[in-house]
């Protein structure tokens, strides 16, 4: 599950530098489950 929702936000962020779109709510977004997963990696 948690592998499936960084997968979305990732393409989301990619689609963000193309488009405009989002802004700075998916960039908070993928800092945030990259946090978590560094935290799960480290457990």
């Amino acid at each position: 599950m948690l592998w499936t929702l960084i997968l979305v936000l990732i393409i989301l962020w990619v689609l963000g530098f193309n488009f405009k779109v989002g802004g700075g709510l998916i960039h908070t977004l993928l800092v945030i489950a990259l946090i978590l997963v560094i935290i799960r990696l480290l457990t």
